[in-house]
């Protein structure tokens, strides 16, 4: 059912590119499986999230059905070793 006040909080709350870890997914009768994490492509009227899933698929997560959370997005491992990579300290005094 569609309701304006909840679907512009979601849209809020999970936006376009928020990467979410499914708990579970118990009303589906193909669920995608738990721990399988996805990227949000947008949120419907209804309320729900249309996911792209790690592992190709892309039903919807249906909030208070579904249960899910967000996750911090993945870092890159060349920033990682960017921010690792330190500049060795060069004493210039005599």
């Amino acid at each position: 059912m569609y309701n304006r006040r909840r679907t512009e909080m979601m849209k809020a709350r999970y936006p376009k590119g928020t990467r979410i870890c499914l708990d579970r997914m118990e009303n589906d009768p193909n669920p995608i499986p738990s721990g399988t994490k996805g990227t949000v492509i947008a949120v419907d009227d209804a309320g729900q999230l249309l996911m792209k899933w790690d592992n190709g698929r892309s039903l919807s997560i249906i909030p208070g059905e579904d249960s899910f959370h967000k996750i911090q997005e993945e870092v890159q491992t060349e920033e990682i070793s960017e921010e690792l990579v330190e500049e060795p300290e060069i004493n210039m005094t005599m």
